[in-house]
């Protein structure tokens, strides 16, 4: 703005005649430049959750190390990590509940520092040990949650009734909380984290405790819960990650080990896949018989002993993405040799996130040097200790001495 008064003055000592008028609609110019700029800003920011930098300390410990990243609408997003890995911590900080040592949390552009109940308003949090009442039933919990997040009259009887239906506890809500299933109690949970209609449902282990039959139910109802909304989850069981998320975040150590979608996570960091091809042994079934096939790094060859001694395995290890088992079966066939068994490895999520979890932990098992440091008067008390228990020791010898003399004595009488 001071630019363009700037400009004005500079105008009108050039020209007498410059009038308001004119002055005013730059001023409107300038203003329309302005509010497009900030719907730009504000359609790249609409309708996610922006990370930047976020980073939590408990004294000596850095629980989450600068992280940063995105969740777009409409998606499924699985937090993947070990126990302690700072999966927890990280919900509670884009929730609000847990202010952050440093960094950034945005909820559709609405900063949690600066915006914190519209931004707060906008999440709704299943923590790891569901927030219930267990001598409330469901429908006084959810009645009660509801007037907390400022729900009144019709609209509050109308989400409970809705919520109640989508997490198919109608039927229990009736009964006090405590003498419901886990599988119940988890879906109470769920349904007080749907009330106020928000757009961003996270749900913290939402199948920890649960039997194999309520694991399943759960994962439909979280299935369903993405049609209508964006839904972030935890865990570090790797099936349920595959089984209901589009995209992961790979937490180790506080920090982002990998994120993207589980086939870019397996294309990027899966490495090098193998073959393995057992051939019967005979002149000619050697290294040289890949030669020239396209996609392969290295081949180990081994000839077999024992019951499979007349067989020759080689061990290929195939560049990423290439499939070289047709290539390598025409090739057999060209050379007339016996082909007996050809098997493919692509590491699979398990494999990739063990090899991440191990590379990021290298080293923590270490023994390390503690030193303690004692006053004085603890120093002083520790000598006389051990000096006692060193004085004790010959007392200990004389008196088995004794007790061994007079055993051999009563044996002589």
């Amino acid at each position: 703005m001071q630019s363009v008064k700037l400009l004005f003055a500079i105008f009108q000592n050039f020209h007498p005649f410059f009038t308001n008028i004119v002055y005013n609609k730059i001023v409107l110019f300038y203003f329309l430049i302005q509010y497009g700029a900030h719907c730009l800003y504000k359609k790249e920011e609409e309708l996610l959750i922006c990370v930047q930098n976020l980073t939590k300390i408990y004294g000596n410990n850095t629980a989450v190390n600068n992280i940063s990243f995105e969740i777009e609408e409409g998606k499924v997003y699985g937090f993947l990590g070990p126990n302690g890995a700072g999966k927890s911590t990280t919900m509670n900080m884009i929730t609000g509940c847990l202010a952050a040592t440093q960094g950034r949390v945005s909820v559709d552009g609405l900063d949690h520092f600066d915006d914190a109940k519209k931004a707060k308003a906008l999440i709704g949090y299943l923590p790891e040990q569901p927030p219930l009442y267990f001598d409330l039933t469901p429908l006084e919990y959810l009645m009660f949650v509801g007037e907390a997040k400022g729900l009144r009259g019709e609209a509050l009887a109308g989400q409970v009734k809705e919520v109640m239906e989508e997490t198919q506890i109608t039927d229990v809500s009736g009964r006090l909380i405590k003498n419901l299933s886990k599988g119940y109690k988890q879906r109470v949970g769920i349904a007080q984290a749907m009330l106020g209609n928000p757009k961003y449902i996270i749900l913290d282990e939402p199948t920890v405790g649960l039997d194999p039959l309520q694991i399943i139910e759960i994962r439909k109802l979280i299935r369903s819960l993405a049609k209508e909304r964006t839904v972030i989850l935890s865990s570090h069981i790797l099936a349920e990650v595959q089984e209901v998320c589009d995209e992961l975040i790979v937490i180790i150590g506080g920090k982002i080990a990998a994120k993207g979608t589980i086939e870019d996570i397996k294309k990027n960091l899966s490495g090098p896949s193998t073959l393995t091809v057992a051939a019967k042994s005979e002149p000619g079934v050697d290294k040289s018989l890949f030669a020239g096939i396209d996609g392969i790094d290295t081949v180990q060859c081994s000839t077999q002993k024992g019951e499979r001694q007349n067989e020759t395995h080689f061990h290929i290890t195939v560049a990423d993405g290439a499939d070289i088992r047709e290539a390598v079966f025409k090739r057999f066939c060209e050379k007339g040799f016996v082909l007996l068994e050809m098997t493919a490895y692509v590491p699979s999520l398990e494999d990739i996130f063990i090899r991440l979890t191990e590379s990021q932990t290298e080293g923590a098992g270490q023994e390390q040097e503690i030193e303690i440091s004692l006053s004085p008067a603890a120093r002083e008390a520790a000598i006389l200790l051990t000096a006692n228990e060193e004085s004790q020791e010959p007392l200990k010898e004389e008196k088995a001495d004794d007790e061994a003399d007079e055993a051999l004595g009563g044996d002589k009488e």
